[in-house]
């Protein structure tokens, strides 16, 4: 903003083109064969697998980080199974 001062001016950019011609981009470059369902449902089983198991004091932990916010809990929307 030139609050007054005659030597500025005020301009404005919109990269909303230009952020749609980056997402087409990664699309392509993921190629036809990419299926994000998959790749969601394989990371929540890792996610699973990688916290199973565990004793009760490394649930206690667990939990207390996801309520703290340092780890992600289980909330709705993830993957559903084909």
């Amino acid at each position: 903003m030139n609050q007054g001062n005659p030597d500025h001016v005020t301009f404005t950019i919109d990269l909303t083109a230009e952020e749609a011609r980056r997402r087409a981009e990664v699309v392509a470059a993921l190629g036809p064969d990419w299926d994000p369902v998959a790749v969601l449902q394989a990371e929540e089983a890792a996610h699973a697998l990688l916290y199973s198991g565990l004793d009760e004091e490394q649930l206690r932990i667990h939990a207390m980080l996801v309520a703290a916010g340092v780890l992600p809990g289980q909330e709705p929307g993830h993957a559903a199974s084909h």
